[in-house]
């Protein structure tokens, strides 16, 4: 054996602390997992040893993969050190203090994958990635949330025990090794680095069926870079595509419904003219999109979670009720996007962060064409996802934390925003100052207590504080006691109360894109002017924009994706459930996902469970069509054709027919 690679070989020494932080970090990959595994229950990963031998297994080689680049730092100080400061007793304290801050640093993120996983029951992923643009609000969100000094207090002593025990490990030896003897490690160590950042990915691991099992087999630190890098996916790069003039030919099929006619030949050009009969109905309109209001939280939906709606519930009689909604993704700015401009998700980022997402085509616009006075509404500081910016430069008015002068009675705050009912006294604010000036107005207003920390002013419900069904409990009382304080308004009588959310609760499941993540509700509450009814149609949160307008009878120019849904025939309603990077088409009882490296999957969807039935082989008309929808409304906006256009403004004229009355309940199966 050359004397190099000799058990006892000077560079053997030299790097011998790589071994104890390679075992260390194996060790944590191997615990967390366990930890994570138990979290997640028998019921999402089944008591079955493949299922177990695959997590560990695979997750093995990617805790072996992600630690060549979490041992770059120690890398570094073993290769640069000159031999003799390293043998010197300051070398050796610094070797032990470099141990310390990178166990420290590997335990912490352990400890954060488990709250995570907590909160979104999956490894770090473009969530996380996003969470990092806003350290005040997440870093306040932890705190408020959980008892980080008391944490971080025992993970440094659980550290400084660990590496007390383990201090052998990380003695410096080195009889004689030269700087050129210890780059070849270097080199060999950067060699794998860029081999494995170019022949491996994150998805390579997700070849079960069961979507807990994929995400156990990552790692966390692997899977929040592999986030990163996909954070801006171009879809014609990396999705299945139709030839162009497929694709919008076929699109402008699906879009076109019997109240529109498009405005031109352009096989590109989406924009359609909307025509009912009779006059506009000028109603004001609050748009209340709640947070993370799961259907599985109401009664109606026989929910599990006690009787913690019962206002919201109750209200189900009252109004227009829509029991087959489904959102277009599991945060907040895709339910945003969705209500705002009625687009499918896009790949990677929201538009709502997108660069050049300026003086798009609008809800708000359609509304302001109209003399209608348009704000978006929000209790938190709106910076925050950029929400600000983008419904400031697409029509509305942004009104945030701000415009609540200081003196103002605030009841409870968090670090996301004030309780909802004090967000929805500023929204008052709003509606009596727009009625005063004797306009009318559209209000989009966004709540925020029904996230973590869960807090929310005293003796409101009777559930505890700081607890998921509190919050849910609070929800419902504050939206209610926003109904009935506008009661009393003179305006009250003409306007529509439009309530939904925004996503659900959570976003985990045994299939890729579990259907049921994605139920919420939706009422349209106005007791003057729509006649109570289920409606009982799949319906996709890009069509609650259109089938407003088409219920005030607005007659106006659109290039909406989405659909009225009491002008579509039987048969053609549909759905967008995505993530930041599965594509969901849902039509009937198909779910078409398109994934990167242009794969795809269709399944028959459990709306009760989430669990999906793979269909072989696939329905190709309907992959088409996801396909279309997904490729057409990515190419638009990268090309800057979802722009609102001067002449988008053009009045359209009526159809000479008699008055149209709001849909009856009849109709809306």
């Amino acid at each position: 054996m050359p004397a190099t690679l000799a058990p006892t070989s000077p560079l053997r020494q030299r790097f011998r602390p790589l071994w104890w932080l390679g075992i260390s970090y194996i060790i944590i990959g191997a615990i967390t997992r366990i930890v994570l595994l138990c979290m997640s229950g028998t019921d999402n990963v089944p008591l079955n040893p493949l299922s177990w031998a695959y997590a560990f297994g695979v997750g093995l080689g990617y805790d072996l993969m992600t630690f060549i680049y979490v041992a770059w730092p120690l890398v570094l100080f073993l290769w640069l050190m000159p031999r003799r400061a390293y043998l010197s007793r300051p070398g050796q304290w610094l070797l032990y203090l470099l141990g310390l801050v990178l166990l420290f640093g590997l335990l912490f993120v352990a400890i954060s994958e488990l709250v995570f996983w907590e909160e979104f029951s999956t490894r770090f992923n473009f969530i996380a990635v996003d969470y990092l643009v806003y350290t005040t609000e997440v870093i306040g969100n932890i705190r408020e949330s959980y008892p980080i000094g008391l944490w971080l207090g025992l993970l440094a002593v659980v550290t400084f025990v660990i590496v007390l025990l383990t201090r052998r490990g990380l003695l410096a030896a080195d009889k004689g090794t030269r700087f050129w003897q210890r780059s070849k490690v270097v080199l060999v160590w950067l060699i794998l680095t860029v081999v494995t950042v170019a022949a491996f990915k994150g998805t390579l691991k997700d070849r079960t069926a069961n979507a807990y099992v994929n995400e156990l087999s990552g790692n966390g630190i692997y899977e929040f870079f592999a986030a990163f890098r996909s954070s801006h996916l171009d879809y014609a790069r990396f999705y299945k595509t139709l030839p162009e003039d497929q694709a919008f030919r076929d699109l402008r099929e699906l879009v076109k419904t019997p109240e529109a006619t498009y405005i031109s030949d352009d096989p590109r050009d989406l924009t359609r003219e909307i025509r009912r009969a009779g006059p506009e109905k000028h109603l004001n309109v609050v748009l209340v999109s709640i947070e993370s209001l799961s259907a599985d939280f109401l009664q109606t939906f026989k929910g599990t979670h006690g009787n913690i709606t019962p206002r919201l519930d109750a209200l189900v009689d009252q109004s227009m009720f829509f029991d087959n909604l489904y959102a277009n993704g599991t945060r907040t700015v895709r339910g945003l996007e969705a209500l705002a401009l009625s687009v499918p998700p896009t790949p990677g980022d929201s538009i709502v962060k997108a660069h050049n997402n300026e003086n798009l085509f609008s809800l708000a616009s359609v509304f302001n064409d109209r003399g209608y006075q348009s704000d978006f509404v929000y209790g938190g500081y709106g910076y925050f996802d950029n929400m600000n910016y983008f419904f400031g430069n697409n029509g509305y008015r942004a009104v945030d934390r701000n415009s609540i002068a200081k003196g103002e009675k605030i009841h409870s705050e968090n670090v996301w925003g004030v309780a909802d009912e004090d967000l929805y006294t500023l929204a008052l604010k709003q509606m009596d100052e727009s009625h005063a000036a004797g306009k009318p107005f559209f209000l989009h207003v966004m709540t925020t207590s029904n996230h973590r920390p869960f807090t929310f002013p005293a003796n409101r419900v009777p559930q505890a504080n700081g607890t998921r069904e509190g919050a849910v409990a609070y929800t419902d009382w504050a939206v209610v006691d926003f109904i009935e304080r506008a009661r009393s308004k003179p305006y009250f009588d003409d306007t529509i109360f439009v309530i939904t959310a925004d996503h659900c609760a959570s976003s985990a499941g045994r299939s890729s894109v579990p259907i049921n993540r994605y139920h919420i509700p939706l009422w349209i509450y106005a007791p003057k002017h729509i006649q109570p009814q289920r409606v009982e149609r799949l319906m996709g949160q890009i069509d609650i924009a259109p089938t407003l307008l088409g219920m005030l009878n607005f007659s106006y120019r659109s290039r909406f994706f989405g659909a009225d849904l009491f002008q579509l025939e039987p048969g053609r309603e549909h759905a967008f459930p995505a993530t930041y990077e599965k594509l969901g088409y849902l039509r009937g009882d198909v779910l078409t996902v398109l994934e990167p490296q242009r794969k795809l999957e269709q399944v028959h969807p459990d709306f009760i469970t989430g669990d999906a039935t793979a269909i072989h082989p696939v329905d190709g008309k309907q992959v088409d069509q996801a396909v279309a929808y997904y490729q057409v409304a990515a190419s638009l906006l990268k090309s800057g054709q979802l722009l609102r256009r001067k002449e988008d403004s053009t009045p359209v004229k009526p159809l000479d027919l008699p008055v149209a009355d709001i849909p009856a309940a009849t109709s809306a199966h």
